[in-house]
Order: structure tokens, then C-alpha cells, then sequence
């Protein structure tokens, strides 16, 4: 199913993110925090602190822009402590501006929020 998806191209950024899953089929859900450092329609590259066991799928919250529940799929784990995950629906260009309008890294300085799209 991925192989034939269409690729977006990722964009570096850096916000602040939360990991949530579920902890060995139990009812409560695990947080860990994590950096999102690129991102595109599809999918994203995070930075996690430590190396620690996740799922197969879990959810993306990113509270600054304040998108929530993002259905991922860990696609590969890196030496680096960085992951890349697929989205399970894409991303909208609003919602991608949101995310890259409270982004702290550098390219993303002169954007500007429409308080009419929130």
C-alpha cells in the first residue's frame, strides 16, 4: 500500500511533539515526549531523547499548533534516535501552515498566522 503512495517532499522544522500509545494492550496510554525535525503531507522524521520500545502504530500530538490524534506507522528506526513514521491520512496545507508557523527553526521565521483559517 505505501510503495504505490504518492511521495510528498519533507520540510525541515522543529516542534515540540508527544508520542501516545498503548502500553502492552493495557486501557491507559503511554506519552513520551519527542521533536518533529521534518514533516510532509504523509509522514515525518522524529527525534526521540531515548532509544525505547514503540509500537507498530501509535498517535502524534502536536500541542503547538494543536493537532492531535495523528495515526502513524513506524516505518524505521534509526541509530541516531530518530524515527520515521507514515501518517494514516494525510495532512492538510492548514494544517501543515499551523505546524510550520510555531516551528522554531529558522526557514520558518517570516511566516505569519491568518487568524481567519483557525
Amino acid at each position: 500500500m505505501y510503495d504505490r503512495e504518492a511521495r510528498f517532499k519533507m520540510e525541515d522544522t522543529m516542534n515540540a511533539a508527544r508520542i501516545e500509545y498503548t502500553e502492552n494492550g493495557v486501557m491507559n496510554m503511554a506519552q513520551r515526549r519527542c521533536d518533529v525535525i521534518r514533516i510532509s503531507m504523509s509522514g515525518a522524521v522524529l527525534g526521540i531523547l531515548t532509544q525505547y520500545n514503540l509500537p507498530k502504530q501509535f498517535y502524534l500530538d502536536i500541542p503547538d499548533a494543536r493537532i492531535s490524534k495523528v495515526g502513524c506507522l513506524l516505518m524505521r528506526t534509526n541509530a541516531n534516535n530518530t524515527i520515521e513514521v507514515r501518517f494514516l491520512s494525510l495532512l492538510t496545507k492548514k494544517e501543515l501552515d499551523r505546524i510550520f508557523i510555531f516551528s522554531t527553526h529558522p526557514n520558518h521565521r517570516d511566516r505569519t498566522l491568518d487568524i481567519r483559517s483557525w
